[in-house]
């Protein structure tokens, strides 16, 4: 009897750790999803963003494209560079935002009318609710 709680208790033990394990690589997983796009975004913007002079003078970058969901959730938003990196594939919530400083992005919004977008500083006209949109945008400089 003492060995079949022996072998019982490894067992429960080897469960215990695999699920530790399979939890804390999903956690890891999903903290790193967000960052690179924003570090991209942001690495991009100081890379080379176009850029128009303000009313003081002073130099301030425009986004090529700036997504802002004004829904309760929007669906699936996707921005990349033609032929390159995804920059984003994934669903967006109340009013975050998200800028891109590529000189050019391919877009899709599978629900045009569930997001802001402004395009080189430029709003452009929301789109239909439900409807799917896909655009390119090109830097203004």
């Amino acid at each position: 009897m003492g060995l079949a709680r022996l072998a019982l208790a490894v067992v429960a033990v080897g469960a215990v750790v695999t699920l530790l394990v399979i939890g804390g690589r999903a956690l890891l997983g999903s903290f790193g999803a967000q960052p690179p796009e924003r570090e991209r975004a942001s690495a991009a913007a100081d890379a080379a963003a176009t850029a128009t002079v303000t009313a003081t003078g002073a130099t301030a970058q425009v986004p090529t494209v700036r997504i802002e969901c004004v829904a309760e959730t929007c669906p699936l938003v996707t921005v990349r560079v033609p032929g390159g990196d995804v920059l984003q594939y994934r669903e967006m919530s109340r009013g975050e935002e998200v800028s891109y400083f590529e000189p050019e992005l391919d877009v899709v919004l599978s629900d045009a009318g569930t997001v802001r977008v402004t395009e080189n500083g430029k709003p452009r006209e929301q789109g239909k609710s439900g409807a799917r949109e896909a655009f390119t945008a090109k830097g203004a400089g």
